[in-house]
């Protein structure tokens, strides 16, 4: 076969995944709405933080992980009139769902409340950014879910939000940035698990970091090409501490989720952790599995960016070490540049999967996405002289 008659072939395969995904109506897992700015916000604040917010000019807080005016933030007719990725509602609902009839999709704010040194404005951040999300974006769009915000400098403000948003069953996760200032393992996380195990919500672990430390173990890195290679690195370590601290084993029920982690380093680092677990897991009896039987049961990871090999066989065979038939989790990773049109679906993607990655895997994954989702909350009211 020559070289126009394979991408020829490729793309009629392409197509026909494309179709055959359509048909699913699969469950996006990770989609973004716009970081809200604080003039967006402020109707959701508190008397107290709204003066604190206006008095002190407190604005933007999005998070540097996705620089607002990076080329890898959003494609450029993904961004809306002001400029941000993401846009609007209706640019979603005809760029993220309308392509794939999408029947849900959950989406993931990411916004500076989680890496506030104050406990007390990085909860009340948290809680307008949720509670805008669910004002803005749920209730205009049924198709959409929500993971919730917390700032884990505080667990137990985090475990109040967590509880309050819950009541809500369009919450469907919480969410956690992959780097923080402590191992995600560390027992003084534990009353996050505790709550989210308790109310069936996965824990979603999104690239990023609070950047209070360096994010390699060698300092800090000069460009965002570094920092956007070395997140792998992160997952990895938080992989291991959630393993090795025993999270697994002291909440069974516990589900991870590891969103635009890229998926292909997964294999190899399984095969080493299970390795040295053999040889030294005298030192953490608690770890009562080997790291691959805690992986495949609790560990789940979505698909874009797909970090994947060039050539398909290469990425069928990944797809079988990973173990993708339970792991992989669809998802589009809108509005961020990670894919473009209808390579959604990277090319070697076994057709075998698609059910299970589009559908199956995370109706299983995120319960609350199998029931109707009612919200008993009143419509928050923007405060006079305050609406964005």
């Amino acid at each position: 076969m020559t070289a126009p008659e394979q991408d020829a072939d490729d793309s009629d395969r392409a197509e026909e995944s494309a179709a055959r995904l359509r048909a699913l109506r699969p469950v996006d897992c990770d989609i973004h709405p716009p970081t809200p700015v604080m003039a967006e916000l402020l109707p959701y604040l508190d008397d107290h933080w709204r003066e604190v917010m206006v008095s002190r000019g407190i604005d933007g807080l999005g998070l540097a992980s996705y620089p607002p005016g990076a080329a890898l933030s959003a494609r450029p007719d993904w961004r809306g009139a002001d400029g941000r990725p993401g846009g609007d509602l209706d640019l979603l609902r005809r760029e993220a769902l309308a392509p794939w009839n999408t029947r849900l999709a959950v989406c993931h704010c990411l916004h500076g409340a989680a890496a506030m040194f104050s406990e007390d404005m990085g909860a009340a951040l948290a809680r307008a950014v949720n509670d805008w999300v669910a004002a803005e974006w749920l209730d205009r769009e049924p198709r959409l879910r929500a993971s919730i915000l917390v700032n884990p400098r505080s667990p137990e403000l985090a475990v109040a939000e967590i509880e309050r948003c819950a009541a809500d069953p369009r919450f469907v996760a919480v969410l956690l940035l992959a780097g923080g200032e402590t191992p995600l393992g560390r027992r003084s996380h534990w009353p996050i698990y505790a709550a989210a195990a308790r109310l069936r919500l996965p824990i979603g672990i999104h690239a990023g970091s609070d950047f209070h430390n360096p994010i390699t173990n060698t300092g800090w890195p000069s460009y965002l090409v570094e920092d956007y290679v070395d997140q792998a690195a992160i997952f990895q370590h938080q992989l291991l501490s959630l393993i090795g601290e025993g999270v697994f084993t002291k909440f069974p029920d516990l589900r991870i989720v590891l969103l635009e982690s890229g998926f292909t380093w997964l294999p190899a680092f399984v095969w080493r952790a299970t390795k040295e677990w053999r040889a030294l897991r005298s030192e953490v009896p608690w770890v009562d599995r080997s790291p691959a039987e805690i992986l495949r049961e609790h560990v789940r990871v979505t698909l874009q960016p797909a970090d994947a090999p060039p050539a398909p066989e290469d990425l069928a065979r990944v797809m079988e070490q990973l173990g993708a038939e339970r792991v992989l989790l669809f998802s589009t990773d809108f509005p961020h540049w990670q894919w473009d049109g209808a390579a959604v679906l990277p090319a070697g993607l076994p057709a075998r999967l698609l059910s299970r990655i589009a559908v199956e895997n995370p109706l299983e994954t995120f319960p609350r996405l199998r029931h109707p989702a009612v919200p008993p909350r009143a419509p928050a009211i923007p405060i006079e002289g305050f609406a964005p």
